[in-house]
């Protein structure tokens, strides 16, 4: 069940994801309320996990990883030891920064970055397709990033009688 969020949450969390760093005091001022109020939600929203993490975002082309690949992946088999093995050895290479798992004809998505697309052919033959049950591999290479955010829109899902 996900935790309810009134309005005034959900300002807290628009203020939060334009800069995680703003004061709480800040907050309470744009949002009309006290610090105490307002550093009781944020714990509440985080303990709750609603907010997963509070991280600086990257520009991967600045810091040397210019390819993005997304790669889907097909599984040869699906029973109880293939596929968790196979998240958790993708999950301790750096070089991959999501994986879904996916309905439909591929088993997973991944979204992997690197320096070029030689890192990515070294990547592919040595790492990804020496995991058991990897049966296919079908990349394509991103051109471009049009559109960009790591923002949501959270609803309110209560009215804003909630108690703090």
């Amino acid at each position: 069940m996900s935790p309810r969020l009134d309005s005034m949450d959900v300002r807290i969390l628009d203020i939060l994801q334009e800069d995680v760093t703003t004061p709480i005091g800040t907050i309470a001022e744009r949002i009309g309320s006290s610090k105490t109020v307002v550093w009781r939600r944020i714990q509440r929203l985080t303990d709750k996990g609603v907010i997963r993490h509070r991280v600086a975002i990257l520009d991967h082309r600045k810091i040397g990883a210019g390819v993005m690949v997304f790669a889907f992946i097909k599984m040869a088999r699906h029973n109880r030891d293939v596929l968790p093995r196979f998240i958790e050895a993708v999950g301790s290479y750096p070089q991959v920064v999501e994986c879904h798992t996916l309905m439909g004809h591929m088993d997973f998505l991944l979204k992997i970055l690197v320096a070029d697309i030689e890192e990515y052919e070294h990547f592919v033959w040595q790492k990804i397709s020496q995991i058991d049950g990897v049966q296919e591999i079908n990349s394509s290479i991103s051109m471009s990033q049009p559109v960009y955010t790591t923002r949501l829109s959270p609803r309110a899902t209560t009215t804003d009688t909630d108690s703090d």
